[in-house]
């Protein structure tokens, strides 16, 4: 019995340390919104961003939000408030997953959850990215982050099955 109880502790140290990079990704994804435009000059300076760079490019399009961002710090500050909500929300769906991380096996529903949101951001890039003129390469990488978070997700909930069913028997 030692040994079943030795193999239960080892899945569920495995889900604890997927789902902590996981919670850790949302918490530090979420605290860079609020740096913003900081992060933002940053790489602009970086990648040498430059609005006569060729329209639609990765350096013209960096230069281009950079651009967006500071007017509109400079004259309308408030509606950075938006970010400060989105990076307050990846803060707190980050909290969620505090429950599976302690039992995973009851809270696999927040795993579940949590992979329809991953599958959610595929349509909200695909349909709502061109609606604002977001260049397809930044789409996909925003497409990226519902792939690569539900990687995790998924290793969890097939580490929760396993580890229901060692406890069943």
């Amino acid at each position: 019995m030692s040994g079943d109880s030795d193999a239960s502790r080892k899945i569920l140290r495995q889900i604890r340390w997927v789902l902590g990079l996981f919670i850790a990704g949302l918490v530090v994804s979420g605290l860079t919104a609020f740096p913003l435009e900081w992060e933002l000059g940053l790489l602009s300076r970086w990648l040498d961003a430059d609005l006569t760079a060729p329209e639609g490019g990765l350096r013209w399009w960096v230069a281009r939000v950079n651009q967006g961002l500071t007017e509109t710090g400079r004259e309308y500050s408030f509606l950075a408030y938006g970010t400060d909500w989105l990076a307050f929300g990846h803060v707190i769906i980050a909290l969620f997953f505090i429950g599976p991380w302690l039992d995973p096996v009851r809270n696999a529903w927040v795993l579940k959850v949590g992979l329809v949101a991953c599958a959610g951001v595929l349509p909200l890039a695909l349909i709502c990215g061109p609606i604002r003129g977001i260049p397809i390469y930044w789409r996909l990488i925003d497409c990226s982050f519902g792939v690569f978070g539900a990687i995790p997700l998924l290793i969890c909930l097939r580490l929760a099955g396993r580890l229901r069913e060692r406890d069943s028997l």
